[in-house]
């Protein structure tokens, strides 16, 4: 089993140890249930989720519709994130090397603290005391710009959605789009409200426009990037026989945090390496395409360690791990290391378009952040145990990831470790009771004759712990009589055989009577061959 490198002093992170990488961020936010009751009441945060979310899966469909190798290139993507997983102690020392030889210094980060004291040291040796980030969610997750904070550090964030977030002193809800949740005007009242406190402000006359709201953030930024030595960054991928390192976006606000600071600071999670440029090639087809419904994004920077007199003259790797070698370890939770930070399954998941990423208490909402949140953080508190229920399981997140994450599977996964733990003992109680009735032919029918000869008793609504189920669901019917009974009494009568079905079932045709059905109907088709040819 592939861990961290094994020459770092931190190649592993304790299972049973409590982590030091829990976030605080989303501290005091209740569990999802709650949280998704109080979002769900907002008609304003549910029609901005609905319009931006519908907008970016349809343009993403369309494009992936443009390939006719989508299915080999997303068979490609798993196939090369497993096998670099499965190999991941090899590839990390051998970025190592490589952004060495480079130029450039690499650091290892066990946890959250650990990085971001890192970080905090970087910076204080340059005698800054302002950073611009491009958008990064590893520092997110370990809350960098708090930490910066308590050093006496400003952090700028540069993306356009994260300044939104960061001047109305909100949470991101989104992984592509962290201010998704916020509608033009909105954002006009905010640029208008708080610009001016972190430096340029906003023209007195802004409107709501995309145009006016674009050049307000650009006269914003481009003075902090003129005047700012330290960058700090993130990555979507680190190419291991080379050293680079690569960021996709949008804007070019990223390009700006990269080339023109002194000092890059980059803090990376161990899995987003990959072998070579020939894998990072099959990324630069997928991501685009399940992110922003692009062919190609607009910017993509690569940097390779440092060059004399052209761009940033110091580098730094923080490659952080913060809970992801106890991922690894999991067998089945260990494919949600394979994600590309798309958001793809955030745009198509029902549940995540009605509630919203501020419901899931984390950095990585919707269906991944379900799956890699309780992972990387432990199931302990009630908020993280409550993820993997915060799930219809319809598949639909799979079905579009574009690395072929099982999400569904995960979930369930994760849901039976959750019954597992003390205070879920019930569940697990119930589900064994229910299996022992089912192993047994005497004892399910004795079931099914008491539920039957009571069902008139059957309430509506469950008592007690059943009362969630029966929130949003009717108890079904119960039959008068067992198909099992039905079946002892009639089907040896050779009834079964007969064209009247039995009770509760649905006639089926036998395949061939479907075939010859359907030839009568086109007997135009009955002289011709299966190529269609005369």
């Amino acid at each position: 089993m592939s861990t961290v490198s094994p020459r770092s002093p931190h190649s592993a992170v304790p299972a049973e140890a409590v982590p030091a990488h829990r976030s605080a961020t989303f501290v005091g936010m209740p569990a999802f249930p709650e949280a998704a009751r109080t979002a769900t009441r907002d008609a304003q945060l549910r029609h901005n989720l609905r319009k931006a979310t519908h907008t970016i899966r349809d343009k993403r469909d369309a494009v992936v519709a443009e390939l006719d190798d989508w299915s080999r290139l997303r068979a490609a993507g798993k196939a090369i994130k497993d096998r670099t997983l499965r190999h991941l102690d090899h590839y990390l020392e051998r970025l190592e090397e490589s952004v060495t030889a480079a130029g450039g210094t690499v650091h290892w980060a066990a946890d959250a603290a650990e990085a971001n004291a890192i970080v905090t040291g970087l910076v204080r040796a340059t005698g800054e005391r302002d950073v611009v980030k491009v958008k990064s969610m590893a520092t997110q997750e370990i809350e960098l710009n708090e930490a910066l904070a308590e050093a006496g550090i400003t952090a700028y964030e540069t993306d356009l959605a994260e300044l939104i977030v960061q001047l109305s002193e909100d949470l991101p809800s989104h992984i592509l789009v962290p201010a998704i949740h916020r509608n033009r005007a909105e954002i006009r009242e905010i640029f208008r409200d708080r610009m001016a406190a972190w430096g340029v402000p906003a023209p007195d006359d802004l409107g709501d426009d995309p145009r006016a709201l674009a050049e307000a953030a650009r006269v914003h930024l481009r003075e902090r990037f003129l005047r700012t030595r330290v960058a700090v960054s993130g990555a979507n991928f680190a190419v291991a026989d080379t050293g680079t390192l690569v960021v996709l976006e949008s804007e070019g606000n990223g390009r700006m945090c990269l080339t023109l600071p002194r000092t890059l600071i980059s803090v990376v999670g161990i899995e987003k390496v990959v072998p070579t440029w020939s894998d990072l090639e099959v990324f630069l087809q997928l991501l685009p395409r399940s992110s922003t419904g692009e062919r190609m994004n607009p910017y993509t920077s690569t940097w390779t360690g440092v060059t004399p007199g052209d761009g940033p003259q110091e580098f730094h790797l923080v490659l952080l791990d913060n809970g992801r070698t106890d991922v690894l370890a999991d067998t089945v939770g260990r494919q949600a290391l394979r994600c590309i930070r798309c958001s793809a399954c955030l745009n198509i998941c029902p549940v995540y378009e009605r509630a919203g990423g501020h419901a899931y208490g984390s950095v990585y909402p919707g269906p991944i952040g379900a799956i890699l949140t309780p992972q990387l953080r432990g199931t302990g508190s009630a908020a993280d145990a409550a993820l993997p229920y915060a799930s219809s399981l319809c598949g639909a997140c799979y079905e579009v990831c574009p690395v072929a994450i099982d999400i569904p599977e995960v979930l369930v996964h994760l849901r039976e470790e959750v019954a597992a733990r003390p205070g879920h003992l019930g569940e697990k109680a119930a589900m064994g009771a229910a299996g022992w009735v089912f192993e047994g032919e005497r004892r399910l029918g004795a079931a099914q004759r008491a539920v039957s000869a009571a069902r008139s008793l059957v309430p509506r609504r469950l008592p007690g712990p059943g009362a969630a189920w029966t929130d949003t669901r009717d108890i079904p019917p119960i039959p008068e009589e067992s198909f099992r009974s039905w079946w002892r009494r009639e089907g040896r009568h050779g009834r079964a055989e007969t064209d009247a079905p039995a009770p509760g079932q649905v006639r089926r045709e036998r395949p061939e009577q479907s075939e010859q059905a359907e030839r009568s109907e086109r007997p135009e088709q009955s002289e011709r061959g299966e190529d269609g040819r005369r």
